[in-house]
């Protein structure tokens, strides 16, 4: 990928785009945890579903490390959204 990629929309849900992935990146972050904490990418609805992979390949290639040394970072409860009203006691 080249520099003009830079504009496009990897975290849809924050609207992070690969530039600013690729500039924490260069920083010195190099994980997906990381990214996500100085980026809130994969902190939307989809709970990083979209984001993850592509931004764990965007490490590997960025520090020439194989894809399967890139730390995932964690999830946390919910990993999926589900209605308020699932996990309340309704009375029922």
């Amino acid at each position: 990928m080249s520099d003009k990629d830079n504009d496009i929309i990897v975290c849809r849900c924050e609207e992070i785009t690969l530039g600013e992935i690729r500039e924490w990146i260069d920083r010195g972050y190099g994980s997906a945890g990381e990214i996500k904490r100085a980026l809130r990418a994969g902190m939307g609805p989809c709970q990083g579903r979209g984001c993850q992979d592509i931004i764990m390949r965007e490490i590997s290639r960025r520090l020439n490390i194989p894809l399967d040394q890139v730390e995932a970072g964690s999830v946390r409860p919910p990993v999926k959204p589900i209605k308020i009203g699932l996990l309340a006691d309704r009375g029922e």
